[in-house]
């Protein structure tokens, strides 16, 4: 087993109706283990919120009055997300969640796992793929964008703003990050 177990890494991204958890609704999640990017989750939830930001749905095409007839109930959606977890976490490991722009995922996950089930399974630290290639390169926070990111690693791809095709990508990205050389600052 390697020092860096890649199977304690989950890859979360999130589509919402706008930029705050508390004002907005989580419209779909997707999941998938770092390890093997072929172990997902994904679900679309009902809305918890009519509030939305015409820019954050126009990025992702998902709409609040289709979800309200065929979303999933945010509790059993963040049950079924805890059991999918816990079931790819090796016993005795915490599970780590990955994310670019883990602030933004992270509000709305945590969020959705308090208020439906009082609990999270991730603890309270979520893993920035932005702050970790920042430490691990020692690159400038202004020079680490996600497409850069992509161009250098991915032979170019862009995120879909799928819930799960970009938890899948942020994944792969994340084992290749992860083999990079720890660059001490001059």
């Amino acid at each position: 087993m390697r020092s860096n177990d890649l199977r304690s890494y989950v890859s979360v991204d999130v589509e919402a109706s706008g930029p705050s958890a508390g004002l907005h609704s989580m419209l779909a999640l997707g999941a998938c283990s770092v390890a093997d990017l072929s172990q997902t989750f994904y679900v679309e939830l009902r809305p918890t919120s009519r509030e939305v930001d015409p820019h954050a749905m126009a990025v992702h095409g998902l709409r609040l009055e289709d979800l309200e007839r065929t979303g999933v109930d945010p509790g059993e959606a963040m049950e079924q997300f805890e059991t999918w977890i816990l079931r790819r976490v090796p016993t005795g490991h915490k599970p780590i969640f990955v994310s670019y722009n883990a602030p933004f995922d992270w509000m709305f996950v945590n969020d959705a796992f308090y208020r439906t089930l009082g609990r999270n399974p991730f603890g309270h630290a979520p893993l920035d793929i932005r702050a970790f290639v920042m430490g691990r390169t020692a690159q400038e926070w202004t020079w680490i964008r996600l497409e850069d990111l992509f161009d250098r690693y991915l032979d170019g791809r862009r995120l879909s703003h799928n819930g799960l095709e970009d938890a899948q990508m942020q994944a792969e990205l994340f084992q290749v990050l992860m083999e990079l050389p720890l660059k001490a600052e001059p």
